[in-house]
């Protein structure tokens, strides 16, 4: 009675069970890249949270559904001589390759999931509510749905980043990050808060739209929804590139 119980139990448990979605990175960009995640809802974080991914090299992360929350990349990251580490963008303050629950310091672009459990239905999106540092895509890979179709940021909106949002480099000249106008000038309008924090009184600006002129697929303020958030049923899994 108790192996017919044993086996009852795993027939349940592969048949509803938890089916996680493989996300594969792919790191196009010239440069090396440390990717970094955070898992929202008070779930456990991912096994990893962090790691290296130099140029041209690719990783797979396997994340359990449900799940909701983030991806980014790290850039222009060293260890210093106590072995700490720290990223120019992107920066989560472990000190570590790993992040451990800490999200990304702004700007930066972010690739943001919410994951159903057993094929259910997956929202996507590319966010650069919270600036830009790298260009990013997400496509899905199986799945099916309206929607069910690759997103991205491709460009480098750092190239032409209004001055008065622009991160410069250690060099002092180049452009590494590009902050949203609530961080740079930290207004409710911008933000999307106090008397702004409905869809009907928080509307695009000047600085939104400079973003959504480069990236259309992508949020360019926290009410941009329309044309910014994708959707897969079916149990897709994802690849998710820097510099597509």
């Amino acid at each position: 009675m108790k192996t017919l119980a044993l086996l009852s139990l795993t027939f349940t448990f592969l048949f509803y069970g938890v089916h996680p979605a493989t996300i594969t990175f792919t790191n196009n960009c010239p440069y090396t890249v440390w990717p970094a995640t955070l898992t929202g809802g008070n779930r456990p974080q991912q096994s990893k949270t962090g790691f290296e991914l130099p140029t041209k090299a690719n990783q797979s992360l396997d994340v359990p559904a449900p799940f909701t929350g983030r991806f980014w990349a790290r850039t222009e990251c060293s260890t210093d001589s106590t072995g700490k580490f720290t990223c120019a963008t992107g920066e989560c303050g472990s000190g570590q390759i790993s992040c451990n629950g800490a999200g990304g310091n702004p700007p930066v672009s972010l690739i943001e999931f919410t994951l159903a459990e057993n094929g259910g239905k997956d929202f996507y999106d590319v966010s650069l509510v919270d600036g830009f540092n790298v260009p990013m895509s997400v496509s899905p890979r199986g799945g099916s749905g309206d929607t069910c179709i690759p997103a991205s940021c491709a460009r480098n909106v750092n190239s032409d980043c209004p001055n008065e949002l622009a991160i410069k480099g250690p060099d002092g000249n180049s452009v590494i990050g590009c902050k949203s106008a609530c961080l740079a000038f930290n207004r409710p309008e911008y933000c999307c808060t106090e008397n702004f924090n409905t869809s009907a009184t928080c509307k695009p600006t000047n600085y939104s739209m400079f973003f959504k002129g480069r990236c259309p697929q992508a949020y360019s303020y926290a009410y941009d929804d329309p044309t910014s958030t994708f959707s897969c049923v079916g149990g897709a899994n994802y690849d998710i590139t820097f510099c597509p």
